[in-house]
């Protein structure tokens, strides 16, 4: 009962962000850099209200983590560190509280899952601005290109990094866990308790 419900409802959102994103394209255009910005913005709606029904998955090459990745350097270099930071003490956490650690302690491996699926959502929205931004260079309309570039950096990018170092995190503390339950094989295994994320 529960899943038809969920799919009523995704039914129902997706037929009025398809209603409003025609009147919207009649409005400004298809070409228009706000039409872009609805589209991505009505695509990441609809995965939030498609997550109890299924969850994106990443093309391979884009889920692997590389070592770079794991050391965390870069990211830390580049502030993402702070961006996760401002996405926990903010409202903006409350934007997908699956992907908190804390929500639900016992089981990580679902944590990491969200996660995931965070990660992809930003992903494929992030891949639907860039036939617009080819478009304004094509045009020749830096402006717009500029100011694609910030919302992808704000809306997209940031989140993709600071998502793909909580996994990176994540594995650290599985491995270390594997580690330690060999060393120590009588101990009882606990879920993790850090770190945390947001989307």
């Amino acid at each position: 009962m529960k899943k038809l419900r969920d799919l009523i409802v995704l039914l129902v959102i997706a037929a009025l962000f398809g209603i409003t994103l025609n009147l919207f394209r009649s409005a400004v255009g298809v070409t228009s850099p706000w039409f872009a910005l609805i589209v991505m913005l009505d695509f990441l709606g609809l995965v939030a209200f498609a997550r109890p029904l299924f969850l994106l998955k990443l093309p391979p090459f884009v889920w692997q983590l590389r070592a770079w990745e794991a050391r965390g350097k870069i990211y830390k270099a580049l502030g993402v560190p702070a961006f996760g930071a401002l996405l926990r003490r903010t409202p903006l956490h409350y934007l997908n509280l699956q992907v908190y650690l804390r929500r639900n302690p016992d089981d990580p491996g679902e944590v990491h899952a969200q996660i995931e699926a965070a990660e992809a959502a930003h992903f494929w929205a992030a891949l639907l601005l860039v036939p617009h931004m080819i478009y304004a260079c094509v045009q020749n309309r830096w402006s717009v290109v500029a100011w694609l570039m910030v919302v992808q950096l704000v809306a997209n990018v940031y989140p993709i990094m600071h998502l793909r170092w909580v996994r990176a995190r994540m594995q650290r503390l599985r491995d270390r866990k594997l580690l330690n339950r060999k060393l120590n094989p009588t101990e009882t295994p606990h879920g993790l308790s850090q770190p945390t994320a947001g989307a």
